[in-house]
């Protein structure tokens, strides 16, 4: 009996809350002092029929003239009001967005005790509101604000509200104008230092024999392009050791193409159910790795299963941003290069093309130890307890 009054209870409660959003979108409903009024309005106008009082009919025809124009100003109020956004620079996953609105005021007077509500998606926070005191004839307000970005993705909102009670507060109404958000919030790149998974692609002879025809060709005339100080996180096979004897400090090659026409692709195995946290991991592993490429001249592509292959700062940020687990596969893995692929299923791990590495993060590890056991290639383990940074700078022989 009790469950059948707490569920009467609840329903009714939802049905009430339905009516009071329809009237404040549609109309206006009163507030807790519009009631109060309306109920005084009510007892003096009983008194009046009872005791036919000429000033008990003056008070509550007063109030419910009152009442009456509560009830009408706070809409016309909104009516001529307009909302404009800003597009909104994207930022990196920790960032705050910065959120620039402007409430244009298109009528003849003046718009007072205003309330914007700014209506983020549940995912990204709360709705953000503002209150504004006068907006003047024929100006506009803007308002920025700043908001946190607890991690990466593309976030999409439509709708700001406007509310008003004025000018006596015993009304409320609140409208909605149409004013489109979208909000980028790249994933974070971790600053590799070094990176032996991607330092020693290519390195192996005979893989390198197989796949190419020709070994990485470091000290070949014509290659060099010149020499400078040794900058921390250079890859150690570039530095120029006869010079650097000679001058007292560590000289490096500058090449015109460190790997001798050899491309890397970063490969992100969207196709597969992950662990959530384990995904934005990936990630920001795919990121970093392909960040940490170009900063060492070599020539990368990313490849997720939705995007296929892409390059260019910009539109793999953006990618990685809006890329998530199980994506329609709408291009096949890439074959004829040696990939870096980020995988949670060790299954994939025995059909790499020659010269690949592999990032696993593993489900069951149990289950997954003799497939890692008679792997091709060397790859990463990764630890979902440990910090991601120092595992992707470990050597891969150890």
């Amino acid at each position: 009996m009790n469950f059948i009054h707490g569920w009467a209870r609840k329903e009714i409660m939802k049905i009430i809350k339905r009516t009071i959003n329809w009237l404040e979108t549609r109309a206006c409903v009163p507030a807790y002092s519009g009631w109060v009024l309306a109920g005084i309005a009510i007892c003096f106008f009983g008194a009046a029929v009872n005791t036919m009082a000429g000033w008990l009919y003056a008070i509550s025809g007063v109030s419910f003239a009152l009442l009456a124009i509560a009830a009408i100003l706070p809409p016309r109020s909104l009516v001529g009001l307009t909302v404009k956004r800003r597009a909104i620079r994207p930022v990196t996953a920790g960032d705050e967005l910065t959120v620039e609105i402007e409430i244009h005021n298109q009528t003849k007077q003046a718009v007072n005790l205003l309330q914007v509500e700014d209506m983020l998606p549940f995912v990204l926070g709360k709705p953000v509101t503002k209150s504004i005191e006068t907006i003047p004839p024929h100006e506009h307000y803007r308002w920025v604000y700043y908001q946190p970005t607890p991690r990466r993705g593309v976030y999409r909102w439509h709708t700001v509200e406007l509310v008003s009670g004025a000018p006596l507060g015993l009304f409320w109404c609140r409208r909605q104008r149409e004013c489109a958000a979208t909000a980028i919030v790249y994933p974070s790149v971790l600053p590799l230092t070094y990176c032996p998974l991607v330092d020693e692609m290519g390195q192996d002879e005979s893989d390198m024999s197989n796949f190419l025809g020709k070994t990485l060709q470091t000290e070949t005339t014509g290659l060099v392009r010149s020499l400078r100080p040794y900058r921390l996180g250079d890859p150690t096979r570039l530095i120029h050791w006869r010079t650097s004897a000679r001058y007292g400090e560590l000289r490096v090659r500058e090449l015109e193409i460190v790997t001798s026409g050899q491309e890397i692709i970063i490969a992100l195995d969207s196709t597969v159910n992950w662990a959530e946290e384990n995904f934005e991991q990936a990630v920001i592993a795919a990121a970093s790795l392909y960040f940490y490429a170009q900063r060492q001249n070599i020539q990368v592509q990313l490849w997720t299963a939705f995007t296929g292959l892409i390059k260019g700062d910009r539109i793999v940020q953006e990618a990685l941003a809006a890329t998530k687990p199980q994506e329609d596969a709408n291009a096949p893995i890439p074959e004829g290069y040696p990939l870096i692929w980020l995988t949670s299923n060790p299954q994939t791990l025995t059909s790499l093309p020659l010269g690949s590495r592999w990032i696993l993060w593993e489900n069951h590890p149990a289950a997954t130890e003799p497939v890692i056991a008679n792997r091709d290639y060397p790859g990463i383990v990764i630890q979902t307890e440990q910090g991601l940074q120092p595992q992707l700078q470990k050597s891969l022989h150890s």
